[in-house]
Formats: structure tokens, sequence, C-alpha cells
């Protein structure tokens, strides 16, 4: 039903999953909630269609943060205890005593809620606010790509200011990937410095995840969204089903407007030259 393809941001830590659909995190900009007993702080732009998560610390202490403003076209929240103003794309203050300071982000994952629910049967999705259902309801273009709005629409080509791409973080800097090619392709192998990664999209086409990947692996199946490196079986979240092998690691990664993500990391490797 409409509620299995709700795009939704996923945390998990110890066993416990929580997932936050992006058209509430779209409304309120900024969900506080608890994972394995921590406090984090679930942030979304629609400006610049990104999604983060970060631990609201400073010097170890847990701290409120509130909307201020945008810059950059990219959310901008500002801490109760100093007034420093911290950016939503990369958690780190720009102005204020805290300046230069970074707030550690969490990895998280963008899938529909049916891909959620098959990876996390326990799982447990964020409750809409009674107050605000026809507002959510008027965003859910808006995940999808479909908005009209000049700031939050999609640009359907590659490579233009509102395409999408999916970000990597990587070890040495970054990386974006074209969503069109991801579309097309349905897997993309890349290797980039010592990482050998795989990027994955799931059969709804909107779920997507990277996985750093041995280097030695010779062959890859995408397929049911399973995945075989040689012939070593994966879930979409990177679960081995072989005891004997470990997980995958997953990488921070991003589906967010090619605008945003070249301005805030401007040492990305960008379109792959023809």
């Amino acid at each position: 039903g409409e509620s299995d393809s709700m795009l939704i941001v996923a945390i998990e830590n110890r066993g416990e999953a929580k997932a936050y659909p992006i058209r509430y995190l779209v409304h309120h900009h900024q969900i506080r909630d608890t994972l394995a007993g921590k406090p984090v702080m679930v942030t979304y732009c629609s400006v610049c269609r990104t999604g983060r998560v970060f631990l609201p610390f400073v010097d170890g202490k847990p701290e409120q943060f509130r909307l201020v403003g945008m810059d950059h076209f990219n959310a901008m929240f500002e801490d109760s205890e100093t007034g420093s103003w911290w950016q939503q794309a990369t958690g780190e203050a720009i102005t204020g005593e805290l300046k230069g300071t970074k707030l550690d982000e969490i990895e998280s994952i963008q899938l529909t809620a049916g891909a959620f629910f098959k990876a996390y049967p326990n799982g447990k999705i964020m409750a809409p606010d009674p107050n605000f259902l026809a507002k959510y309801d008027s965003l859910g273009k808006f995940e999808k790509g479909k908005s009209e709005s000049k700031l939050t629409g999609t640009d359907p080509f590659s490579w233009n200011e509102k395409s999408w791409v999916v970000g990597v973080d990587l070890d040495h800097g970054a990386k974006a990937y074209d969503w069109n090619k991801l579309k097309e392709k349905g897997s993309i192998r890349d290797r980039v410095g010592q990482q050998d990664i795989l990027l994955l999209l799931s059969r709804d086409t909107q779920s997507f995840v990277v996985f750093e990947i041995p280097s030695n692996t010779r062959s890859h199946l995408w397929t049911g969204d399973t995945l075989f490196l040689d012939s070593v079986a994966y879930s979409f979240t990177g679960k081995s089903q072989n005891p004997k092998q470990s997980d995958l690691k997953r990488l921070k990664s991003y589906q967010e407007f090619w605008h945003s993500w070249r301005t805030f990391h401007p040492e990305t490797v960008g379109p792959e030259l023809k």
C-alpha cells in the first residue's frame, strides 16, 4: 500500500531499529529521540534533500537545538547553550564560540517503509503528530521528487543543480554518483583510492545502500534484493546469510541534490568523465 512505499530515514544500534518518515521530517526539520538509550537528533532539509542523524552532544553534554534559518540553501540550527549556528548538511558549527566543532554523525539509511520492516521486523516507525496530518500528506509528493516548488523540485536530468545524486563519504574524501545511472543499472561497483565500494538500488527503486566490499571480490550479483559477492549471500542491509562470514560494512551515503553535495563536499569527485 501507500504506507509501504513511504520513504524513511532509518538508524539502528544493538538490535534496535527506528525509522522516521521523510514527510514528517521535512515538516519538523528535526526530531529528537533516543537509540540504544542515547539521545539522537534526526534532521532533514528539503531544499538540499539531505537527511542527517547526529548525536546532539557538545563537550560531552546533551544540547538542545532549534531551527534558525538557512545558509547556502541549507537548514541552520542554533544551540541553546552558546547560540552557535550549526549546518545541517555537515553538523559543523560555522558561527559562534563553537565555530569549527562538529557533531558526531550516525550512519543512517534511506529506504521505503516496506523495505525497513522486511529488514527489521521488530523495527519501530515514528507515529505522525495528529496536528499535522494534512501538512504531511501534502509533503508526500516531495519524497518521490514530484514537488512543484522551485526550491524543493527535482530535475529529472543528470548533473544539474536539482538532479539527484548518491553522495558517499569515503575514507579519503567523497564521491557522487548519478541517481539516474543507478536506476538504470541497479548496482554500481567502483574503486576509490584504497576502497572498493558497491552501490545498490532495491527493486522498489527508492531504497538504496552503499557497502565497502572486499577488494578481492571477483563478481557481484544483485538479484531479488539479495546480494551475492562471489558465492556469499547478503541481505539488502548487508547482513550475511552465512554465519561464518561477517556482515558487510555500510558507508555513510545520501540521496541529495547535486548542488548541495557539491557545496558541502567541495573535495568531491564529481560526474564520471566521459
